[in-house]
């Protein structure tokens, strides 16, 4: 083979495959074209080096043009390479522009990102912005159907409220989402139960509930806007008042026989030390009383203690016993 043939032959091979890649773009280039969004062949070459799914950016383009947005491709591209939805964020721009809402597209794409492993979505959010969503308050994931607060007569009222909420864009990234609103309600209700003097009160006017409720400005700082809280449902439950003071006079009726009890073992203690103390005066008495015939013996060795005098003091010991027998009364039979 000469040295012109393999010339021809490279650039015959280049030829094909340039050929071969316009071909490949021509399609996607010539929808983009002619949908009034058009498409450079070296962006599209670019993005396909950059692994770029570049039909699905191209058609992401000629949506939002066919709305009237136009949206430059290295935006789309971008918001892509950072992990975002393309389609459904060109979606809810669309969906937002036709409800007449503020929203640009780096403030759609920021929404969509921060929405990302949500389970939520951008559309779905311009979707709630548009149509308000209803929360059920108390959440019934949480294992809970009522939020339960006591008026101070010691009511108990049960409550079931639904919080109607419209999604605050502007407020969207960054701002406390579902939980957070429900945690606020069920705060305020609990709190308005507790300051009502009874609980017929809130029976007679349980609206008063939702208003005082909606007054305190529970969405600030929250990715909502509270439209209306309605209360769907006011039951009335135990008497907790009641079960509180059952409940301490029962304490302090332990506490009073704990004292008792208390008492009543240190006057154990105390008589069972004036019994010792007994014992010990009658031993003492014992050893005294032993002493007297020693004494006696030693008053006859000494001389100090004659034998006319020792029955001198028999005769008066045997007197005394004679009249303190016939002092006490007979036992009765």
């Amino acid at each position: 083979m000469t040295p012109t043939q393999i010339v021809f032959l490279i650039v015959g091979v280049g030829v094909l495959v340039i050929a071969a890649i316009i071909f490949s773009f021509f399609s996607v280039w010539l929808r983009a074209s002619l949908a009034g969004a058009p498409v450079g062949m070296l962006n599209l070459l670019a993005m396909k080096l950059r692994q770029v799914p570049f039909s699905l950016i191209v058609d992401a383009r000629v949506t939002a043009r066919k709305a009237g947005i136009v949206i430059p491709v290295d935006d789309i591209e971008a918001h892509y390479l950072a992990g975002g939805n393309v389609v459904p964020t060109v979606q809810a721009l669309i969906a937002a522009q036709k409800a007449n809402l503020s929203l640009d597209w780096r403030q759609a794409c920021a929404i969509d990102l921060a929405t990302k492993g949500s389970g939520k979505s951008v559309v779905e959010a311009v979707r709630t912005s548009v149509d308000p969503k209803v929360i059920d308050c108390p959440n019934a994931a949480s294992g809970r159907t009522t939020i339960d607060g006591v008026a101070k007569d010691g009511i108990q009222v049960k409550v079931k409220a639904r919080v109607t909420v419209r999604t605050h864009l502007e407020r969207f990234v960054g701002g406390a989402k579902e939980e957070t609103i429900i945690a606020r309600v069920g705060e305020g209700i609990v709190s308005t139960i507790g300051a009502a003097e009874s609980y017929k009160i809130v029976l007679e006017s349980p609206d008063s509930i939702s208003k005082t409720v909606l007054a305190r400005g529970l969405d600030v700082g929250t990715a909502f806007e509270i439209l209306s809280i309605d209360i769907a449902d006011v039951d009335v439950g135990e008497n907790v008042g009641a079960k509180l003071q059952e409940a301490q006079a029962e304490a302090n009726k332990n506490m009073a026989q704990a004292q008792a009890e208390i008492r009543r073992a240190a006057a154990v203690a105390v008589e069972q030390e004036m019994k010792a103390r007994v014992q010990e005066m009658q031993a003492k008495v014992v050893e005294a009383q032993a002493q007297v015939p020693l004494a006696m013996a030693e008053a006859f060795r000494s001389g100090r203690l004659g034998v006319m005098d020792y029955y001198k003091m028999q005769n008066i010991q045997a007197d005394t016993s004679m009249r303190e027998s016939i002092a006490q009364p007979e036992p009765k039979k």
